[in-house]
């Protein structure tokens, strides 16, 4: 009786080791730190392979949809400018325009590219409010 008691308790002590050490791994991994363009540049090749989160405004003229789902467009943040390279699973979101503020989730590459697995915009024109002599109109 008492072994059957101490192969349940080490059993279970396995599995929740095992299901914790998942849990970890698991937030380690999908974990993304926000950086604007001129602080991932600064960290150079540090930055190289770890997953990251920039956010500028998109460059007019530089979206660039490709075959295959591919979709090539430049961020800018404070007059420094990153080139990204979209090759995320779904669609790139109808708010991706020119001008529009992108928030873009990847890694960057050796050659300076970002390659980004998941692109968020917003059109910052469409939610702001419009002033007409003295007064706020709201679309």
């Amino acid at each position: 009786m008492h072994t059957k008691k101490l192969k349940f308790i080490v059993g279970t002590i396995v599995i929740l080791g095992a299901v914790l050490a998942l849990a970890i791994t698991g937030m380690e991994e999908s974990k993304a730190y926000y950086q604007t363009v001129p602080e991932l540049k600064a960290m150079g090749v540090k930055a190289e392979g770890r997953r990251i989160r920039v956010a500028g405004d998109v460059v007019v003229g530089s979206i660039e949809r490709h075959e295959e789902g591919v979709v090539t467009f430049v961020i800018d943040y404070e007059g420094e400018s990153l080139p990204v390279r979209y090759v995320g699973r779904g669609p790139v979101p109808d708010t991706l325009v020119d001008r529009a503020q992108a928030v873009a989730e990847g890694t960057l590459e050796a050659d300076g590219t970002f390659e980004a697995t998941l692109v968020q915009a917003k059109c910052a024109s469409k939610y702001e409010a419009a002033y007409e002599e003295g007064k706020i109109v709201t679309e």
